[in-house]
């Protein structure tokens, strides 16, 4: 009976010992499936805080873990981090490239060693090597305000001819900056709006962009328009108008939406009359979703190698509803 009892009480501690073993094998294993992703911007603005809500929302709803980082417009520092991120074992990175050209041979060299790529905040020509990419059509977003500006200008100055001024960011994409210009203009020139150019500078940084504005309308006091296309550059200008206490002589037309500058939209002292709104959030969000489900085995045959559009939004000081609307849809408060 002591035999037979010794014999099943080993039995029992062997069978404990498998158990155990099992359950750390698997634990191992499950350890060494988990994904690592990361997103990557290049600018700490509101547009690319958007952008990285939505890299970070899609991983977290897919139980992936995220890693995000800012190259702060450094191309070299963009390099780094990528060849940091292959060397952790990351699978997959959603980013906002700096460049379309210097950028690219990095991320080729990225997907040749076995990382995923997917694109935001660009419209690559040379892009098989991408799982999917999202972006917004710079000129036809800005075509798209700029016919709203031109019937803004009207009710205001009526047939004059203007004197405009441009913040831009040509020095820091050329592409994407000069598009949105073109598609102002195209706006502009169709409605038969009669303008000189008097300024033309690039600050896309809030604090650059006020003093930038700000020295414009002191070396040109004849400025009735300023023309900005992007977040910081706009509300940098209106700033610049505002402390020069010329509200309700300059307009400003600018881009992208956020809770200030729809709030700045909505303020009938204030000299934004009208901005494109982007969909960084939609961007983040769908760039990281194509790009979790490719590593995964997942089917991305249709949205391999291609940019997709997605489509811009006018907010108007003519149309307050939708400004509120668009508040309410991307999270922030009505403002009555």
């Amino acid at each position: 009976m002591k035999k037979l009892l010794a014999l099943l009480l080993a039995l029992v501690m062997l069978f404990a010992l498998v158990a155990c073993s099992s359950s750390e094998k698997k634990t191992e294993e499950a350890a060494s499936d988990e994904i690592t992703v990361a997103g990557i911007v290049f600018q700490d603005d509101q547009f690319m805080n958007m952008l990285t809500k939505g890299y970070v929302d899609a991983a977290n709803d897919a139980g992936v873990k995220i890693l995000t980082d800012n190259t702060n417009n450094d191309q070299a520092k963009e390099t780094e981090l990528i060849n940091t991120y292959l060397s952790q074992g990351v699978k997959g990175l959603a980013i906002s490239p700096l460049n379309g050209d210097a950028s690219v041979a990095a991320l080729k060299a990225a997907d040749e060693q076995g990382m995923k790529i997917a694109l935001t905040n660009i419209n690559l020509s040379d892009a098989d090597f991408i799982v999917a990419g999202y972006t917004s059509d710079d000129f036809n977003n800005c075509y798209l305000v700029g016919k709203e500006a031109a019937e803004i200008i009207k009710e205001k100055f009526g047939d004059q001819k203007l004197n405009i001024a441009i913040v831009q960011f040509k020095s820091l994409l050329p592409d994407n900056s000069g598009n949105r210009v073109k598609g102002y203009f195209a706006a502009l020139d169709e409605a038969g709006i009669q303008y000189d150019i008097v300024a033309d500078q690039d600050a896309w940084l809030q604090d650059t962009a006020l003093e930038t504005a700000s020295g414009i309308l002191t070396a040109h006091p004849e400025v009735n328009v300023i023309i900005t296309v992007n977040d910081g550059g706009t509300i940098g200008s209106v700033m610049a108008v505002q402390n020069a206490g010329l509200s309700d002589q300059i307009l400003v037309f600018g881009h992208d939406g956020s809770d200030q500058i729809s709030s700045m939209i909505l303020d009938d002292n204030c000299p934004l009359q009208a901005v494109v709104a982007q969909d960084p959030y939609g961007q983040g969000y769908k760039s990281m979703t194509a790009l979790i489900n490719a590593i995964k085995g997942g089917d991305y045959s249709a949205t391999k190698g291609k940019c997709e559009f997605l489509d811009g939004i006018v907010l108007s000081c003519r149309d307050k509803d939708a400004v509120n609307a668009w508040r309410v849809d991307n999270g922030f408060t009505e403002i009555k």
